[in-house]
């Protein structure tokens, strides 16, 4: 239900919405942002944030080179991993995904499995 609010509260706020013309990202960072709407900033910073330098971009250059060479066929993608998980410090908790009881969530309840998942209320 907060996050409900925060949205509201956001679409009403008369002195942010010139703000928002200046492209999401930079709307997104700023400070009063995540101070007036911290559950909304929760869920957007992980979107914002995913590639915070370089060397994880090269990261995900160099396995997305290896999946469209011929040394694609010899990877033991079962093994490894998803391809996301190279690209994050962020430690999934299987069993509990596993466990969930509801295989295709709508959206909004794929962004509560997703907190709950990752633990971002910390």
């Amino acid at each position: 239900m907060e996050l409900k609010e925060e949205l509201t509260d956001l679409q009403a706020n008369e002195e942010l919405k010139p703000t928002f013309k200046n492209g999401y990202q930079s709307f997104w960072l700023q400070k009063q942002i995540s101070d007036l709407y911290p559950g909304l900033w929760r869920m957007v910073r992980m979107f914002l944030l995913a590639f915070p330098s370089s060397y994880l971009v090269e990261c995900g250059f160099s396995v997305v080179t290896d999946f469209l060479t011929k040394k694609r066929n010899r990877l033991q993608i079962d093994k490894r991993g998803d391809l996301r998980l190279f690209l994050t410090n962020i430690e999934p908790n299987v069993d509990r995904l596993v466990a969930m009881p509801q295989p295709h969530p709508s959206h909004y309840h794929y962004m509560i499995i997703f907190e709950r998942t990752f633990d971002l209320n910390k």
